[in-house]
């Protein structure tokens, strides 16, 4: 006797797994789109003062923070600890470093420079109008918020996610460097 109950199961099973292979191809057909919706093109300013985009860091993994100059704590702590596994994977290593600025204002592309060079010359400082920082804040999903300070100065209140971008631009995964230099080489090396 055919019992439909017992195939209930098995059809479930099979119609989920369908499911997931259909979304699964859907996306990488699909162009390959970052699937969280974070990162996207910009047009940016260098610390030498070229423009540069989002095209001109192709073909390496990309390192992405946002941050500012005059940050009492985060930003030069989370340089450091990404020069310090950029020195771990080698100077041959194909990987670059986006830093780019929340405070377009004050950091000009000579502040940049003079900034950066206590961190790994594959780091490049990027700023630009103020419109065109706020669009990449929005396309990587950046909080940030300018707090007043004393006598007209200010700071900046910002995430301090370190992005993790593939050779194609699209986002991978935030990079873990609370656990040591060592745990992030091993997350990097898997996307080099």
């Amino acid at each position: 006797m055919f019992s439909l109950n017992r195939l209930a199961l098995p059809l479930m099973a099979l119609a989920l797994g369908l499911a997931i292979l259909a979304g699964a191809l859907a996306w990488g057909l699909g162009g390959g789109a970052a699937p969280a919706g974070i990162g996207g093109p910009f047009r940016l300013v260098n610390q030498d003062g070229k423009t540069v985009t989002d095209a001109d860091f192709r073909g390496e993994p990309l390192l992405v923070f946002f941050g500012y100059t005059h940050c009492p704590d985060d930003c030069p702590i989370t340089l450091a600890e990404m020069t310090m596994a950029l020195k771990k994977l080698g100077p041959q290593a194909a990987i670059r470093g986006a830093f780019i600025t929340v405070d377009p204002e004050r950091d000009t592309p000579a502040v940049m420079k003079n900034y950066l060079t206590s961190f790994d010359p594959r780091i490049a400082g990027l700023t630009g109008a103020r419109p065109a920082i706020d669009a990449v804040l929005k396309e990587y999903r950046v909080f940030f918020k300018k707090v007043p300070g004393k006598n007209g100065d200010y700071t900046s209140n910002h995430s301090t996610v370190v992005y993790l971008m593939d050779k194609q631009g699209r986002f991978v995964n935030a990079v873990d460097f609370s656990r040591g230099p060592a745990a992030a080489d091993k997350q990097l090396k898997a996307y080099m």
